[in-house]
């Protein structure tokens, strides 16, 4: 009996050993995604089986507002997202803690209606531009008309957060102009609307990806295994082409079926930190609008910890 009790004790030992040496982690890691280019090597690397691969369980769950995102984050819903500077800096000021662990790749784009008698960035004064209030579009925005000479109170802000319906009200002419990202920018202008700027032209990029503390501290080892996971599936979209997988980003991304003739994706990276530059530009303009109680360090966003 007790040489019995001894081998079953035994083959439990064992089979932990097993388990702890297989490198899976089994703890799910939910990240959230907006209709935007930034967040298509996610989408391929959870396809292409590179997130199992790399020993990680992946959910993508997707959102059309940054607001949307953003509440699932907060609520525990999500663990990390496609996001930007902007939001990481509102999180941290409202006193929940999420670190910027990457910068992403995507564009945002200024574009004016067909029909508004627009041809310049100058003709926008007193027309009605659509945005997202306190996002990285509204911030886009105000650096495009800057770099022109205007001011962000030279125009008419419309308040329209979620991305598809902004792209419907520019398109039906209710609105002169609204920024977009990618890919729905293209789709903007393969329908007539004009490209008056764009955060490309800037050289700027605050998008980035984030992860709350608490999903770092409780699975780091699951996140540097999605990092590896993102750079393969960056490897894959420089290797083939669009139409290797146009089909499949408009089905997960729930991007327009016409977006096939147009899409135009960023060069994408292995996964880096943002520059401190492009991160201490937000701030100032986030601390000039009033917008968030202190000028937050480099240091206090960013955790450098994944994608060395």
């Amino acid at each position: 009996m007790k040489r019995l009790l001894s081998c079953i004790i035994l083959v439990i030992i064992m089979l932990s050993l097993t388990a702890c040496s297989s490198g899976k982690n089994n703890t799910v890691i939910r990240i959230g995604v907006m209709p935007d280019v930034d967040s298509i090597p996610l989408i391929v690397a959870l396809n292409n089986g590179y997130f199992k691969d790399a020993g990680v369980d992946v959910e993508i769950h997707h959102f059309k507002s940054a607001q949307e995102r953003d509440s699932a984050l907060q609520s525990g819903n999500i663990d990390g997202a496609v996001s930007d500077m902007l939001a990481a800096a509102f999180a941290k000021d409202g006193g929940f803690d999420v670190k910027i662990t990457s910068m992403t790749n995507g564009s945002y784009k200024l574009l004016v209606n067909k029909d508004a008698g627009v041809n310049s960035i100058a003709d926008l004064k007193g027309k009605n531009i659509a945005i997202s209030a306190n996002t990285i579009i509204e911030y886009t925005t105000d650096k495009i008309l800057e770099n022109a000479g205007l001011k962000s109170t030279d125009i008419n802000k419309v308040i329209i957060p979620q991305i598809p319906t902004r792209l419907e009200m520019l398109q039906n002419g209710k609105v002169d102009a609204a920024t977009l990202p990618d890919p729905l920018a293209s789709e903007a202008v393969k329908n007539g609307a004009k490209l008056l700027g764009s955060s490309d032209r800037l050289g700027i990029n605050p998008g980035v990806m984030v992860f709350t503390s608490d999903a770092i501290k409780k699975n780091s080892k699951g996140i540097k295994a999605v990092y590896e996971a993102y750079n393969r599936a960056v490897e894959y979209l420089g290797n083939q082409p669009v139409t290797e997988y146009i089909d499949l980003i408009i089905k997960e991304a729930g991007f327009p079926e016409d977006i096939k003739g147009s899409i135009q994706l960023p060069s994408y990276t292995k996964a880096e930190i943002p520059s401190k530059e492009d991160m201490d530009d937000v701030i100032d303009w986030l601390t000039s609008k009033q917008l968030v109680k202190k000028s937050y360090s480099y240091e206090e966003l960013v955790d450098d910890e994944f994608v060395r």
